[in-house]
């Protein structure tokens, strides 16, 4: 029977108790655990300058020569611990080979946080002779707790997402796992290893067996502290939407400007297209786009001190320029299936051919309302349309864009005047053209329809928007 795996890495945090899993690891026969192999500071362990005939400098030349070999050279099955802060470089190899096998260490962040600042105050990050154990009571600090907390959950879930994009799984082990006989006969069977221990390695002690309170002078700041925490993420906004890409193509280039414009849909496109052509004085559909990402990073290269920038519209007036320019108005870049969709299917009140007299400001409002319904349900992935980058949100449109690249600028198209401005001069325009007012091709301007109730139905469906970007009432 072939063996499930080639080699393993288990993925683990200071304080976790890796040391103490490595120990039973490398207790199995057929198994052995090289340490942090990938730590950038040594090889493997502190007084290690070579590892399986790879030293420091060879591996960290070519960490898939140090993989091959704890492939090839260890007795038994090989593997290592890895940390987020380790090597970045192996995370790809591994995480993309379904033939390693990926153990996930974890521990309650408060216990794995001050058993760190113990091992920091005295200096003693290892216990083998409880004689020798040394004893420091800390203070625990709020904010670098929360910074350890937020590196801990984004490399967990960064681990989660790779897993099930490769559709691979992982063994799950707790700290209070490690004193589990079975536990650790159960790793070794997942491992496709057959022997199993009789007893727990108990070279390795327990370094700070006391309570929390003992152990943390500022015990009472602590609770408080941790009162305060949104442990379950209570207040967050839900987001079903789906990732979005770079867009890349969409991105348009000054003629001669090293400036970059990323677009978010439904935003005051033209305005800015028109405003960065007139910098250079050429026509607007001369200006460079359509490029792919070799091509757009080329002209990056030749291109040294240029920025990117986009421009963001409020919620309201960005959904009603979609509902206008592509749903309502039956000309050219409008979504006539989805048009035809939303009024057959969601009974949008649409008119069934083009706008006449009947259309009027109080229709106008009607339709604009039924479509943030339906706005409402396609961004929460409740209707079978596609969730368009004219209407997502600009969240969501940023973190796709940050896929490629992240702006140097993120413009509010009330404040376009003054940042486009200054944006010009950056790159060595003194006198930089002033953008045109925005029009919009609309049968009724938004300010004849918007009301409070228009206000509070676009921030229920943008509430992400508003919380991140700071949007107040439309004006």
């Amino acid at each position: 029977m072939t063996a499930p795996f080639d080699y393993f890495v288990v993925f683990a945090e200071m304080r976790t108790g890796s040391n103490f899993l490595e120990s039973n690891l490398n207790a199995f026969e057929g198994i052995e655990c090289h340490g942090e192999a990938f730590n950038p500071h040594f090889i493997a362990y502190p007084n290690k300058t070579e590892v399986l005939g790879v030293t420091q400098a060879m591996r960290d030349g070519d960490p898939g020569r140090f993989i091959e070999a704890i492939k090839t050279q260890s007795s038994g099955l090989g593997g290592f611990r890895f940390f987020h802060d380790h090597d970045p470089r192996v995370l790809d190899i591994v995480l993309d080979d379904p033939r390693c096998a990926k153990i996930v260490l974890t521990r309650n962040p408060v216990d794995s946080y001050v058993s760190w600042k113990i091992a920091q105050a005295t200096g003693q990050w290892k216990l083998t002779n409880v004689k020798r154990r040394r004893d420091s009571r800390v203070e625990f600090d709020g904010l670098e707790f929360e910074r350890h907390v937020a590196r801990l959950q984004e490399f967990q879930v960064f681990l989660l997402n790779r897993l099930q994009a490769s559709g691979q799984t992982a063994f799950y082990v707790a700290y209070d796992d490690l004193q589990s006989l079975e536990v650790m006969n159960g790793l070794a069977r997942y491992l496709g290893v057959a022997s199993t221990l009789d007893a727990l390695d108990d070279s390795l002690k327990k370094q700070n067996p006391s309570a929390l309170e003992d152990k943390v002078s500022n015990f009472d700041e602590m609770e408080r502290a941790l009162a305060g925490l949104d442990t379950f993420n209570l207040t967050r906004t839900p987001n079903f939407e789906p990732r979005r890409g770079a867009a890349v193509p969409g991105f348009v280039s000054g003629a001669k400007a090293a400036l970059l414009y990323m677009p978010v849909r439904s935003g005051p496109e033209a305005e800015v297209r028109q405003w960065l052509a007139a910098l250079d004085g050429v026509p607007e559909d001369t200006l460079p786009t359509k490029l792919n990402q070799r091509a757009l990073r080329q002209w990056m290269r030749r291109k040294p001190g240029h920025r990117r920038f986009t421009v963001l519209r409020h919620p309201v007036a960005r959904a009603h320029a979609a509902f206008c320019d592509k749903i309502l108005i039956k000309g050219p870049g409008c979504y006539r299936d989805i048009r035809k969709t939303l009024r057959n299917f969601h009974k949008l009140p649409l008119p069934g051919g083009d706008l006449d007299d009947t259309y009027d400001c109080r229709a106008h409002r009607e339709a604009f309302v039924a479509f943030l319904g339906f706005l409402k349900a396609n961004l929460a992935g409740q209707t079978s349309i596609r969730v368009d980058a004219h209407w997502a949100t600009q969240a969501s449109v940023l973190e796709g864009l940050a896929q490629f690249g992240s702006p140097d600028m993120v413009i509010r198209e009330t404040e376009m005047k003054g940042y486009l401005a200054a944006m010009a001069r950056q790159v060595g325009y003194a006198r930089p053209p002033v953008p045109p007012e925005v029009q919009g091709d609309h049968p009724y301007d938004l300010a004849e329809i918007y009301d409070e109730e228009i206000e509070a139905l676009v921030r229920d469906v943008y509430q992400r928007d508003y919380m991140t970007f700071g949007f107040g009432p439309w004006s």
